[in-house]
């Protein structure tokens, strides 16, 4: 993946998970907020009836001012004109309760005019009220009122958390979310580190193996040319295998090199007007040599054809695909390279007669590194790379290539290259 991609998909990435996070907490807040007023609405109904129903069993009147009030979060004071029996409070309490559905422990206490001071009353658990839990809070005084009672919900927070169970569910979400983003970057990151040094060991590799290639050719070719290599046809036979060898490892270490320069992105066409029959002419005429038997055919269906290429690349994409052609083929290699105008688009066809590739693998051909089974054919070399280099080069050329095969029929590839390109 390059750098620039990498840095766009951090900055999105880091962008996204701070929105997230943001609007996360953000509704979060909101959402216990709404709750909490939820609860204090249903609380203050609750001991509004409550107030009410004592007030009606004492016939009394209710204060017409601060009936309920509310101190710190989880504390409120009721205000009545008159006696409060605890047992008769308690009742009214569990009641009025169940009527709002608001089910959640609490306790009550009771101002004593007599000693004034706030006597407890008692832990009510709706949950289980068979089992009676000793509790005994400080409930706080309020001076100005004669009598009153105070009532306090100890499981306030557990049960406004309990009713934003979406919301809940969703931070959860959304924090495992980030944490497999956050994941997946270091997974990145790191097949990305891999992946350089992996580069860098190729690259120097690559280019230390071109002064001993450089070194071998100018050695062979020396020996090639000296009269008594010449006249002996076994040491002749040597040199030749020298050369031809040591050009095959340089085509390999070009091919590796310009990859390379591929994937950096340091990669630079010279295109040029090409005339399509006479460079494809050519190449035929290099690659005929070639072959022992068989044959190279050029079908040309319309003439004048120009295409704008890096003439070494163009000729690279072709070589290679005809050398898989003369490669991958158990009998005489028949190729037909052909080429047309088809509306906007010129297309370059190569068809071959050899072995074929299954429906299933042929769409792995163009992977790097991706080598096809050869079958009964054993003399196949090569580091997977031919077809990976053909495919970008058309990709950087802004072309598009296909291909097609049939098992023992042969494999057809298409270039196409749009003519405003």
């Amino acid at each position: 993946m390059p750098d620039k991609m990498i840095r766009r998909l951090l900055v999105l990435g880091g962008l996204v998970i701070i929105g997230l996070i943001f609007t996360q907490s953000y509704w979060m807040v909101k959402t216990w907020d709404l709750k909490d007023q939820e609860f204090d609405l249903s609380a203050r109904k609750v001991l509004l009836q409550v107030a009410r129903r004592i007030s009606k069993f004492n016939q009394t009147k209710l204060p017409k001012k601060n009936l309920i009030q509310r101190t710190a979060s989880n504390y409120y004071a009721v205000n009545i004109n008159s006696g409060i029996d605890a047992n008769i409070l308690e009742d009214y309490l569990y009641q009025e309760m169940g009527n709002q559905s608001l089910k959640t422990d609490f306790e009550y206490s009771v101002f004593d005019c007599s000693s004034k001071e706030v006597v407890y009353g008692n832990y009510c658990n709706l949950a289980n009220p068979d089992i009676e839990i000793e509790r005994k809070d400080d409930h706080p005084i309020f001076s100005e009122l004669d009598y009153y009672f105070v009532v306090s919900f100890p499981s306030r927070e557990s049960y406004v958390l309990s009713n934003m169970r979406m919301t809940v569910l969703f931070s959860i979400i959304a924090i495992l979310s980030v944490i497999f983003f956050l994941y997946a970057m270091w997974i990145v990151l790191k097949q990305k580190r891999l992946s350089e040094l992996q580069k860098d060991f190729i690259n120097n590799m690559t280019h230390e193996f071109k002064t001993p290639i450089s070194s071998i050719k100018l050695a062979a070719d020396v020996l090639s040319k000296h009269k008594d290599i010449t006249k002996d046809t076994r040491l002749s036979r040597y040199a030749t295998i020298i050369t031809e060898q040591n050009n095959r490892l340089n085509d390999q270490v070009e091919k590796v090199l310009n990859i390379a320069r591929l994937e950096k992105d340091s990669f630079e066409l010279k295109k040029v007007k090409l005339n399509l029959d006479e460079t494809l002419g050519e190449i035929i005429n290099n690659e005929v040599i070639k072959l022992e038997k068989g044959s190279i055919d050029l079908k040309i269906i319309d003439e004048k054809l120009e295409i704008f290429a890096d003439q070494l690349h163009f000729t690279n994409v072709i070589t290679n695909i005809i050398d898989n052609a003369i490669k991958y083929s158990t009998q005489a290699p028949k190729i037909i390279i052909s080429t047309l105008k088809n509306q906007d688009v010129i297309e370059i066809s190569i068809q071959d007669n050899g072995i074929g590739i299954e429906k299933e693998k042929i769409k792995n051909i163009f992977d790097k590194f991706y080598r096809v089974s050869t079958g009964n054919v054993h003399d196949v070399k090569g580091f997977g790379l031919g077809l990976f280099y053909v495919k970008n080069i058309c990709r950087a050329h802004g072309w598009y290539i296909q291909a097609g095969s049939i098992i023992n029929k042969g494999t057809k590839f298409t270039i196409k290259i749009p003519i405003n390109n």
